[in-house]
């Protein structure tokens, strides 16, 4: 999805181990992650901010031409995401691409098949719609979308409602995130 922008600065938030760090700095983006501990990798030409999104100002991230948070905001709680989607838009930045968990209605079926083996894959998840999330203890997940209150609807609209216009919407192989591109309205 970056890839389809013409940014070449990237605030990368929660890099984790920097799997996706090292993709984007060895495709010739201009990197800095952010995360609220330090940062388990080292990785000398990426600046790190040590920061928790939820207590982040506008002005600490100002000049990104893309903000990059994937798998990051459904640990924080549901009411706390609109306020930080809009601070990601007032720092300036052009686009944003977010990811969140998708757990809604699917039906997958796969047959492979050659000379020595045949192997079937069924999957059906069930009609989580219905079914009320469970938050998790502090730091896991507080949401996902496809569960009863948190229909794709209701996630795109906060994400508008922060200032962000959805350019394109992608859903994983094997369902298990949803992605948007997002650029600033």
């Amino acid at each position: 999805m970056l890839g389809t922008t013409d940014c070449r600065t990237v605030l990368e938030i929660g890099p984790a181990l920097g799997f996706v760090t090292s993709l984007l700095v060895n495709v010739g983006y201009e990197v800095t992650t952010l995360d609220r501990a330090p940062r388990s990798f080292a990785y000398p030409d990426v600046p790190h901010l040590e920061r928790d999104i939820c207590e982040l100002r506008c002005d600490e991230i100002p000049g990104y031409d893309a903000i990059l948070c994937c798998e990051t905001l459904e640990h924080i709680e549901w009411e706390r995401v609109g306020s930080i989607l809009a601070k990601f838009r007032e720092s300036g930045a052009k686009n944003l691409i977010v990811s969140v968990p998708y757990m809604g209605f699917q039906v997958f079926f796969e047959v492979y098949a050659n000379s020595s083996t045949l192997r079937q894959y069924f999957s059906m998840k069930k009609l989580l719609w219905r079914k009320q999330f469970r938050p998790e203890p502090a730091g896991g997940h507080q949401w996902e979308v496809g569960y009863k209150g948190y229909p794709l609807g209701l996630w795109e609209k906060r994400l508008s409602d922060s200032g962000w216009s959805v350019v394109r919407r992608e859903f994983t192989e094997h369902c298990r995130s949803v992605f948007h591109l997002l650029k600033a309205e």
